[in-house]
């Protein structure tokens, strides 16, 4: 008798708020190593899905790109010269994962990746940069300014 009447109430239960939908940015890599988009404005707390599709005609293997999500003051450059030594992850490096909020895998010529994180509580300006080797030296990066 009490398992019916606790399944009554389970079933009685109002459903959850659906979550907002991601706000989606798209953005394009080039062959120059420049991102199309090199600063988003997003609110704290929201979901934000970026979207990187890859241009140009060089091949994947010698032009590829990714974005990377940095957490709020870590150091690019840093981050950017462990990650030219990290080719068996795509260029991730393992021993930075914790100063890396969010990332996409590479995309060569004609493909598309993409992340989807929730934004930093926390106001300021989180850098993103591509860990291509040579990318981000040559001004492949960017920042998401949380208000």
């Amino acid at each position: 008798m009490l398992s019916v009447i606790l399944a009554c109430v389970v079933l009685t239960q109002p459903a959850a708020a659906p979550k907002a939908p991601a706000r989606t940015v798209e953005m394009t890599g080039t062959d120059n190593m420049k991102y199309s988009v090199t600063r988003i404005t997003a609110k704290r707390g929201e979901t934000l899905r970026i979207v990187l599709s890859a241009v140009g005609k060089m091949p994947k293997l010698s032009m590829a790109h990714n974005v990377v999500v940095l957490n709020k003051g870590v150091n690019a450059a840093k981050v950017n010269a462990a990650a030219a030594l990290a080719r068996e992850s795509d260029f991730i490096p393992p021993a930075h994962r914790a100063d890396i909020l969010a990332y996409t895998g590479l995309a060569g010529n004609g493909e598309t990746v993409e992340v989807t994180f929730v934004v930093p509580q926390q106001t300021g300006n989180y850098e993103f940069i591509c860990t291509f080797p040579g990318h981000f030296n040559l001004g492949m990066k960017g920042s998401i300014v949380v208000q």
